[in-house]
């Protein structure tokens, strides 16, 4: 059974990227282009794994996670935020909502991204 990854980003072509590389590894990959879509994607996918962007309409990463920490399922899903905010720049409640790493993406390859998934789901 392929890991499952749930991509939380709202600029299409970036996300089409990661989705290409992750899939191309092997996993299984649904994306979500807000926090709303994120959550009801969540609930039927029940990833093993979210890429969460933090700046994206409607519903932003942040409020998606803290409403995803608060239920049963989505309380212990691994997230690794991806997202272009520096991390003095992200929201404060951030810290408390239990992230597996916290990654910027102007800093990292998509290739460097695959390989930082892979280690957190170890």
């Amino acid at each position: 059974m392929k890991t499952k990854i749930l991509l939380v980003e709202d600029e299409r072509s970036i996300s089409e990227i990661y989705q290409f590389k992750l899939e191309h590894e092997g996993y299984e990959v649904r994306v979500a282009y807000n926090g709303e879509e994120g959550l009801e994607v969540f609930e039927s996918f029940l990833p093993d794994l979210i890429l969460l962007d933090l700046r994206m309409p409607v519903m932003s990463g942040d409020e998606m996670l803290e409403r995803l920490r608060a239920s049963e399922k989505g309380n212990s899903v691994r997230v690794v935020v991806l997202t272009n905010i520096s991390r003095d720049e992200a929201p404060p409640r951030l810290r408390l909502l239990n992230v597996d790493r916290y990654i910027v993406k102007a800093h990292y390859t998509p290739k460097q991204v695959v390989e930082i998934v892979g280690e957190v789901l170890k």
